[in-house]
């Protein structure tokens, strides 16, 4: 879980790695929906720390999705 800042304000998941996934519709780096996104700046710390508490199940369900051979963006899609 996301630790508050010095001044009180939950920081943002970004890590700058800002590319949306077609299949999952979350952003590569931080695993977050474009409307949590577009919102961040307005939703208040208990919505934020909800976004942040989603983000390993996000993950572990990204993960499946990026080791899907099936997939036609995965990493396997060139064989």
């Amino acid at each position: 879980m996301a630790k508050p800042l010095q001044d009180g304000r939950v920081p943002s998941p970004c890590i700058s790695v800002c590319t949306i996934d077609q299949v999952t519709g979350l952003c590569a780096g931080c695993l977050r929906t474009l409307d949590e996104i577009a919102a961040w700046s307005i939703l208040d710390d208990a919505q934020k720390l909800a976004v942040w508490q989603a983000l390993p199940a996000r993950r572990a369900v990204g993960a499946t999705v990026a080791a899907d051979p099936t997939r036609p963006n995965g990493t396997d899609a060139d064989r």
